[in-house]
């Protein structure tokens, strides 16, 4: 029976790897929802491709969208419209993020590169009386909820991979390009130090082994 079930998984890997789509803006919609109708000014982390920042320049005065990665901001800046009330620069978001304050700001699986909590502190400290907070973010599977998760996303992931792909020629290039890094932190331990440093935080595990943080300032 084991053998049977790692056939199995080796299976469900397969489709998806030879079909890659991006788990990331798989959630951007799922953030514009906690987001307010219209806003002034918008920061998002680790912004890659500028798919998120794309989106929030259509509800936002100005948005701000920084990445480390200077050929994949150069990537971003190509395929901005001209006009968009978005801007792209190369910084390091642990000390050369603009200060605030913003009313939005967005971080999609970039926390897990960067010191947690120091990040969370300088992020809630950039926000607005008022704005609100969203992180999307990877973390390390151990418990058994986690594993249980991770093994209902493997289903879900091929189906979502025949949907994202249904008639594309090639894959959808990755909108990251920083080196993949292993999550270190388990959700629990997420959880433990996202309520120590911003009270009121909101924490969920999601499918497609991510997990999302929301905070609104005064709240």
């Amino acid at each position: 029976m084991s053998t049977l079930l790692h056939r199995l998984f080796r299976a469900l890997d397969r489709f998806p790897a030879a079909h890659p789509w991006d788990h990331n803006a798989h959630y951007h919609r799922w953030i514009m929802r906690q987001l307010p109708r219209r806003f002034e000014k918008a920061l998002d982390v680790g912004s890659g491709s500028g798919d998120l920042a794309r989106l929030l320049a259509s509800r936002a005065t100005s948005v701000l969208a920084v990445d480390a990665d200077p050929a994949i901001v150069a990537r971003a800046r190509e395929l901005t419209p001209p006009g968009a009330p978005a801007a792209f620069t190369v910084a390091d978001a642990r000390t050369e993020v603009a200060a605030g304050p913003y009313d939005v700001i967005t971080c999609v699986a970039t926390i897990h590169h960067l010191p947690f909590s120091d990040t969370l502190i300088r992020l809630r400290r950039h926000l607005a009386p008022g704005g609100t907070l969203v992180v999307v973010g990877v973390a390390r599977a151990r418990s058994l909820g986690d594993h249980f998760l991770g093994a209902a996303a493997l289903p879900a992931n091929v189906a979502m991979a025949w949907i994202k792909n249904k008639g594309r020629k090639a894959p959808r290039p990755d909108s990251m390009t920083a080196p993949a890094r292993p999550a270190t932190m388990t959700f629990a331990d997420i959880v433990a130090d996202a309520r120590r440093v911003p009270p009121g935080v909101r924490l969920r595990r999601r499918l497609f082994w991510r997990s999302t943080l929301v905070w609104h300032h005064g709240r």
